[in-house]
């Protein structure tokens, strides 16, 4: 990027400024003139951009009102507050399956099997090909995916949609096999593996996914090792917890990003733990932090961790959306829902970042 410092302050200045506005608000200022118009296209500053962006990650939820009916899609800020998200440009009544560095993996609601990868900040979005093996093939046992993952490396601009579940041919039961469905965005068109039966698939806790290291994270709802699924070879594999973390009773344990690593956190009655895998090829797992949950005592049954940095951790409810300041040990509620919802909003919360991430 030419930097030639005509105004009052050098473009380098401008540059780290813009870096840290809504994405909105960048194409708004579109017309300001032609460096700011061009700021969408620049490698440089579309990376910049979402590096920043890192720094701040934000809760998208869908809150649903008492009948069902309508939903709409909340955005949870910890520098901007409250905002409201819409998906109305996918023309199509859709749900939030997955979300990976600023992109959102969704699935038509009337149309299934048909899929949708979004950038709800720009209203980009790609409508993905339909797998030769949909009409002949069926998940097990509703037709839908049991797992859904979305791994998006901003680096290179790319982005693989994961489905995988049971297989079972039109008609009938499951056949005993497990069958993974890749979608690979730079060659647009999906690839297939299968893999024999086995217990850890019927345990996973399908919406506890991390994307690290070309990899996507589960955590098993058996609690003792994070299941990986390994995009770069298409291999499953299992990592296993330290004892530390998962010895004792009466605890809950979540599978989150820390600043790009694999973290835990263990929930107990009284304490929340945080611990990171500090070497990821080493299984080096160390806690960073212990956190009393004294003062809200009566919400720790239903809470639950969504998303966190090194600064802050949000966490939601039934009802409310929380954010815990780290330094400050300061407990603040972020939102809350005003009437009876159809589901908790722990359900449908993401973890979610404003990027420029194309995904066209």
């Amino acid at each position: 990027m030419d930097m030639r410092g005509d105004g009052i302050f050098p473009d380098e200045v401008v540059i780290q400024i813009l870096a840290r506005l809504p994405v909105k608000s960048l194409f708004r200022f579109k017309t300001v003139c032609k460096l700011w118009n061009r700021l969408s296209l620049d490698k440089y500053f579309v990376q910049l951009y979402n590096e920043v962006s890192r720094k701040n990650p934000m809760i998208l939820v869908e809150v649903s009102d008492s009948y069902g009916s309508k939903s709409s899609l909340i955005c949870v800020d910890n520098l901007r507050g409250v905002s409201e998200f819409s998906l109305s440009f996918l023309n199509d009544r859709v749900k939030v399956r997955a979300s990976c560095n600023g992109l959102l993996c969704c699935s038509s609601i009337p149309d299934k099997g048909v899929f949708y990868v979004c950038n709800p900040v720009t209203r980009e979005y790609r409508l993905l090909p339909k797998s030769r093996e949909r009409p002949v093939t069926r998940f097990y046992p509703d037709g839908e995916a049991t797992l859904v993952g979305l791994a998006c490396d901003s680096s290179y601009q790319k982005f693989n949609v994961v489905l995988a579940g049971y297989h079972r041919t039109f008609g009938h039961r499951p056949d005993g096999s497990f069958i993974c469905l890749v979608f690979n965005s730079e060659l647009n068109k999906w690839r297939k593996f299968v893999s024999l039966q086995d217990d850890h698939f019927t345990h996973m806790n399908k919406n506890q996914v991390v994307f690290i290291n070309n990899a996507l994270h589960w955590l098993t709802v058996s609690s003792t090792y994070i299941l990986v699924l390994d995009l770069s070879c298409d291999v499953w594999r299992k990592m296993q917890l330290p004892y530390d973390l998962i010895y004792g009773n009466g605890y809950r344990i979540y599978l989150l990003d820390f600043d790009g690593c694999l973290s835990v956190i263990k929930i107990s009655e009284a304490w929340m733990n945080i611990w990171v895998l500090k070497d990821y090829w080493k299984d080096e797992w160390c806690m960073v932090d212990k956190v009393s949950l004294r003062c809200i005592r009566g919400m720790v049954p239903g809470i639950f961790p969504i998303s966190q940095t090194g600064e802050y951790i949000f966490l939601a409810t039934h009802k409310q959306i929380l954010v815990y300041h780290c330094k400050s040990q300061v407990w603040k509620e972020m939102y809350s829902v005003k009437y009876s919802s159809t589901l908790p909003l722990w359900f449908s919360a993401h973890a979610y970042r404003s990027t420029m991430f194309s995904c066209n």
